[in-house]
């Protein structure tokens, strides 16, 4: 089992280059949160030659998510990353991944830094649905959870004149490497295929806008028969529905997790980067949808046998780095989870030719991100068995704090421990309920208590004032 989270990791040391910061080799090799976050701003050449029988893992497939579209791996500490490989700055990137046994070295600049492992390939992503469609077309592992795009690709892709979101490959996806049409039936086996072959504990399920707001419609159905049949968590990510009662009505029947991406918080770039959602819904209605959900799970208090969670999902690198710091701050403060991805610009997109963010610049972005979530007492890394590689979780960058926020971190061990238990008895009354066993699956071992950093250890610097 991956160690505790809220274990924290030896915080970075900076090193000053040219009156500048820059992340030095040994930052990162001490530091996995602030390598995770280093390549995702950096990416990673690939020795393919180097590499053994097993490939790329999971392979190199852009499926479901608009900002994803490279090699699966675990970082130490139980990490679970997606690393740019295919796009045009990583082939310029100081790190490069090469061949090592059955997993791979992690070079920067000639200089090693770690060994990681690929993230493992499951058996059902080679077999077929009974109607005959690979099961991996229908959806696909996101680090250790499910992720699955059931309907056709955003209505914003196939408009006249495009008005998709400028960064996002999901019209370029839906077809490629994900399947445009998935029947409920074909949902259901890949979902049953998933929990018994990866020990699944939680689908998310994602659509674009539809005319009409039927994303909703359309995901319900997918909703009652995964969690009659299985008692997973589910989450859906969409659009804001101009109804807000259906979220009343989803949580009723058992959502666990609402998730609302307005991408930017600036309202100039909101407009500019994403013209479809500007002009449809506006940046206010997705904050409305995001403050009315925070405002169910207050209302009906904390439920650890079925969770109410909502998210606030934006993307750090396409404006400046004190607006993802004020929408951190807003979603926050509304009773929400941020989700922050960090922009990654894909081949083929409209910002294919534009530069990913610095790390320097998105360090305080994820500090505040860890700092803001604890200073709310939002419960973050209480679900089990959900490491996502796309993004870098909240709890996962304890290390980039300087606030140790003791008495946050035991109410959360001890939420997290609760939950486990609930959980676990509710799987085991599942009928025909048999994981198996998995390294990193509910019913192992609880993690060790949480420990605080060393007080000789150098901790990242806290930001200036203005970021």
């Amino acid at each position: 089992m991956p160690p505790d989270l809220w274990t924290p990791w030896v915080p970075a040391r900076y090193v000053l280059l040219s009156g500048e910061m820059a992340i030095s080799v040994a930052a990162v090799r001490e530091n996995p949160a602030l390598l995770k976050l280093d390549l995702y701003c950096k990416g990673a050449r690939l020795d393919m030659a180097s590499l053994g029988g097993g490939g790329t893992g999971r392979g190199l497939v852009r499926t479901r998510a608009g900002l994803g579209s490279g090699l699966e791996v675990v970082l130490p500490g139980g990490l679970w990353t997606n690393v740019p490989v295919l796009e045009a700055f990583a082939q310029r990137s100081p790190y490069e991944f090469q061949g090592d046994g059955d997993g791979l070295r992690l070079m920067r600049d000639g200089e090693f830094v770690t060994t990681v492992s690929l993230s493992p390939r499951p058996a059902w992503y080679d077999q077929v649905t009974s109607s005959g469609k690979p099961m991996m077309r229908v959806g696909t592992l996101q680090g250790t959870y499910l992720g699955v795009y059931p309907a056709k690709v955003c209505d914003y892709w196939v408009t006249p004149e495009k008005t998709n979101c400028h960064f996002c490959s999901v019209g370029l996806n839906l077809g490629v490497d994900d399947a445009t049409e998935k029947s409920m039936e074909e949902v259901l086996e890949v979902v049953h295929a998933a929990r018994e072959g990866s020990g699944i504990t939680y689908v998310d399920f994602n659509t674009g806008h539809y005319e009409g707001d039927t994303y909703l419609d359309i995901l319900e159905p997918y909703v009652r028969r995964i969690k009659a049949e299985t008692g997973l968590l589910v989450g859906i990510q969409t659009p804001p529905h101009h109804d807000l009662s259906r979220y009343d009505a989803l949580k009723a029947m058992g959502v666990n997790r609402v998730s609302f991406c307005f991408e930017i918080f600036d309202r100039a770039r909101f407009r500019e980067v994403c013209p479809g959602k500007d002009a449809q819904y506006g940046l206010d209605r997705y904050l409305d949808a995001i403050r009315y959900c925070a405002e169910l799970g207050r209302k009906s208090g904390l439920s650890l046998s079925e969770p109410w969670v909502t998210n606030g999902e934006i993307v750090a690198g396409l404006e400046p780095p004190e607006s993802s710091i004020a929408a951190i701050n807003w979603i926050t403060e509304a009773g929400a989870i941020p989700t922050v991805c960090v922009f990654r610009p894909l081949r083929g997109t409209d910002y294919e030719d534009l530069e990913p963010p610095d790390t320097e610049a998105m360090v305080p972005v994820f500090r505040r991100l860890y700092d803001a979530c604890m200073e709310q007492g939002l419960p973050i890394g209480c679900a089990p068995n959900i490491h996502v590689s796309l993004v870098l979780l909240p709890e996962e960058c304890a290390s980039l704090s300087d606030t140790p926020f003791r008495w946050q971190r035991a109410k959360l061990a001890v939420m997290r421990r609760a939950f486990l238990e609930i959980f676990n008895r509710k799987m085991r009354r599942m009928p025909g309920s048999s994981p198996g066993h998995h390294p990193d699956l509910p019913g192992q071992p609880a993690p060790p208590p949480a420990q605080e950093t060393p007080a000789h250890t150098v901790r990242v610097p806290p930001p200036t004032r203005g970021q």
